[in-house]
């Protein structure tokens, strides 16, 4: 697309964290912008997700990923879960998966990835401290803690990589981490510490960026499904919605999560996506019954986070491939419980305060699609960040914007390009 001397109309679909960061931007640099969004602001992937900001982190396209997961991959309370079913396309994308996970695709990954983590960080700050959000957010940076010594000598070398990068990791051991955390057992042999992470609680995060970009002029529809991007002579002119009214409008972004393909494929775009089923269970602790954590942990093996928020501690993770359905598992919940019971002491049951699923949207690479679509003038999307959503919103945000007003990102986005695939 070339340069743009005006503000096109832009339609954002989408009201998560990614829809609302790219209005957000947007609407910040004066464009007339309307979200579409098929449910509530911030009610999906964004409403009930671990909290964790963690640039650096790696993509889930890891050496040793494959053996790992052939070994639980159809036990229900493992981290990564593939429920049984006949699914072509799962299938697809599960060979695209594994030939992805080499260290070749892993630093190719970091290249591409370390900027955008840097530069997010830098992001939440300015957007937190500027639009006075209230949404218990904390740079305190995050841990991660193993029972097994396989386990910490791959998170070591995963740091040092890391490290290379321009991250700060600290390696641990596991007196040093129970000093930091009183709560942890005595099972725990060590870890490592990502002091650039941060946490805060999505759902505010979100509903209050939201808020924001409405103050700056966007207007925000709720419970609207977008059914058909619109072009002519492979341009955009519009979105169709499923009460069959027309939105006219320059351009169109599809932060569409995992509810991607339908409209990208209309666009005569592919893409190797999969829905990657969350979980979390919010535990009340002025109960008793969890410790009150001081800081963020990912119970490593188990690949949990346990974020304490305002009067809870949120214990959140798993990978579930079941399809695109919100359908709560209770062996999936029963797995953070007892991620909970193998790592902290004097965690009892309890009713908790709340049982949530949501559904990430996974690329067989790891890396998000970012970008212009091929073949469509005005049409841009922003989907596939599995697990760092919440981590990359602002950048993604700021990236879109630059494609719809600039016609180029400031940052070397060419290994999350649409047509990659």
């Amino acid at each position: 697309m070339t340069t743009r001397t005006e503000h096109p109309r832009t339609v954002v679909v989408g009201g998560g964290v990614i829809g609302v960061c790219c209005a957000y931007f947007l609407t910040k640099r004066g464009t007339a912008v309307t979200v579409l969004e098929r449910d509530e602001i911030g009610r999906a992937a964004s409403y009930g997700n671990a909290g964790t900001i963690a640039p650096g982190h790696l993509p889930i396209n890891k050496p040793g990923r494959v053996k790992q997961a052939l070994r639980s991959l159809l036990d229900p309370v493992s981290p990564l879960y593939l429920a049984p079913r006949w699914d072509p396309a799962l299938a697809q994308w599960l060979w695209a998966f594994i030939k992805h996970c080499t260290p070749a695709h892993l630093g190719y990954a970091l290249n591409a990835m370390a900027p955008l983590g840097h530069a997010t960080s830098e992001l939440f700050d300015q957007i937190i401290e500027e639009e006075d959000l209230d949404c218990h957010y904390r740079r305190q940076g995050y841990y991660e803690v193993f029972v097994s010594d396989s386990a910490v000598d791959s998170s070591a070398r995963e740091a040092n990589l890391v490290r290379q990068h321009g991250f700060q990791a600290e390696i641990l051991p596991g007196d040093a981490v129970r000093e930091r955390e009183p709560a942890l057992n005595d099972r725990i042999r060590g870890g490592v510490f990502y002091p650039e992470a941060a946490t805060l609680n999505p759902y505010r995060f979100v509903c209050q960026l939201a808020e924001r970009a409405r103050q700056l002029g966007a207007a925000i529809r709720t419970h609207t499904r977008v059914v058909e991007v619109l072009t002519a002579r492979g341009t955009v002119t519009g979105v169709r919605i499923d009460n069959g009214e027309t939105v006219p409008c320059d351009a169109v972004v599809l932060a569409t999560g995992a509810y991607s393909l339908d409209l990208v494929q209309q666009l005569g775009c592919r893409l190797r996506l999969q829905a990657a089923k969350g979980y979390h269970r919010d535990r009340d602790v002025r109960g008793g019954k969890v410790p009150a954590l001081r800081n963020t942990w990912m119970l490593g093996e188990a690949a949990v986070f346990c974020t304490p928020m305002d009067g809870f501690v949120r214990f959140a993770g798993t990978l579930e491939f079941s399809g695109l359905n919100h359908e709560i598992r209770g062996e999936r919940l029963e797995q953070l419980t007892r991620a909970a019971r193998r790592y902290l002491a004097g965690v009892a049951d309890d009713r908790p305060l709340s049982d949530w699923c949501g559904l990430r949207p996974c690329t067989s690479d790891g890396l998000p699609v970012v970008g212009s679509l091929p073949g469509c003038d005005g049409a841009f999307i922003a989907t596939g960040h599995a697990m760092l959503g919440l981590t990359l919103g602002p950048i993604t945000g700021k990236l879109i914007t630059e494609y719809v007003l600039d016609g180029k990102p400031s940052f070397d986005t060419h290994a999350l390009r649409p047509g990659r695939f």
